[in-house]
């Protein structure tokens, strides 16, 4: 039987979707008050059988910091999948973000080893890759550093420490490292905000970019090396290298919006950052910009993803067929 955590997300659900069309007998924990109706809504954009597939699912309600219920969630699995995660980049959320993106991996891997798991497959981030350098692309031996990492990235770090941890105490693992994932039904968090902002009709677009992909590649790419004989490995997970005017004249021309066409200059983001901390200092809801995201934009990030296509034969789709897809289902739930 097949453990994923984080099925409620935008990864697990997808993944969850294509367990379940597979025929795999699959365990999903979910932590108490959390939105199943949202995976059912991802099942339901790809299948005419999805109340029947979802009903299968075997759910536990458990907390990846809560070790006594993981416990019972561990019984009789052989593979886990392990994608559950806190995204925040507000420096005030240090802390929560440790406990769970590093000390709930911990637990994971704890409880992986002392199960005999076969296999774990553990969704990293590409924020744990040491950053590109000026006219070359980052690979996965890139070395990473803390100077200029935000607190999502510092934590996805040290809990990739606790996986490679697990490997040399005899736990099979894999590892993938994301870009920003391309998919549908969560428009309010991650890169569901790209569709949210270009909704809006900004004439303004960030300088810099980074990597895409979509959420199905990334699905493909974690059931593929678990099905491999691949062990003890982590791979870039990265379709595209693209502008953020790229990506966002992308989803604009499907959206039916004009693009943006003019690029924000950094003293106008640093303006933007003090607003920003302003406003959280009233109400209270989080920082969204910080010192190091715009830090970020300074230089445009760039990923090589040759080793996933030498190592399993891997193919990329286009990011184009997802972003329409995204955008027609988003401009249904949001007329």
């Amino acid at each position: 039987m097949v453990l994923v955590t984080g099925g409620t997300g935008l990864v697990g659900s997808h993944l969850l979707f294509k367990l379940m069309e597979n025929g795999h007998s699959v365990r999903a924990i979910h932590r108490k008050g959390s939105d199943l109706k949202r995976v059912a809504k991802v099942f339901g954009y790809y299948s005419d059988d999805a109340k029947s597939l979802f009903n299968k699912i075997e759910w536990v309600e458990a907390d990846i910091i809560d070790i006594p219920a993981l416990e019972i969630a561990f019984d009789q699995i052989t593979h886990v999948y392990h994608t559950a995660a806190l995204i925040s980049f507000d420096p005030k959320n240090f802390d929560t973000l440790q406990k769970i993106n590093t000390e709930g991996t911990a637990n994971i891997v704890n409880l992986c080893i002392s199960n005999g798991i076969k296999k774990l497959c553990y969704t990293s981030t590409i924020g744990a890759i040491g950053k590109s350098l000026e006219d070359t692309m980052a690979d996965e031996e890139n070395a990473w550093t803390p100077r200029e990492a935000n607190v999502y990235g510092l934590t996805k770090q040290a809990a990739e420490m606790e996986v490679w941890r697990g490997s040399q105490e005899g736990l099979p693992v894999v590892m993938v490292n994301p870009g920003v994932i391309i998919g549908p039904g969560f428009w309010h968090s991650g890169s569901g905000d790209l569709f949210t902002v270009a909704k809006k009709g900004y004439r303004f677009y960030p300088p810099g970019g980074t990597g895409f992909i979509t959420v199905h590649d990334v699905v493909k790419m974690m059931i593929s090396l678990m099905d491999s004989e691949v062990i003890n490995e982590r791979y870039i997970a990265v379709a595209e290298n693209l502008t953020f005017k790229e990506i966002l004249t992308k989803i604009t021309t499907e959206l039916g919006i004009k693009p943006p066409s003019v690029q924000l200059k950094f003293w106008q983001l640093e303006i933007g950052r003090w607003f920003d901390w302003l406003k959280n200092l009233f109400l209270k809801n989080g920082r969204r910009i910080t010192k190091n995201s715009i830090r970020s934009l300074k230089h445009r990030e760039m990923y090589d993803n040759q080793k996933i296509k030498n190592d399993v034969n891997f193919e990329f789709e286009s990011l184009d067929q997802t972003i329409s897809f995204c955008s027609k289902k988003f401009t249904e739930e949001y007329q």
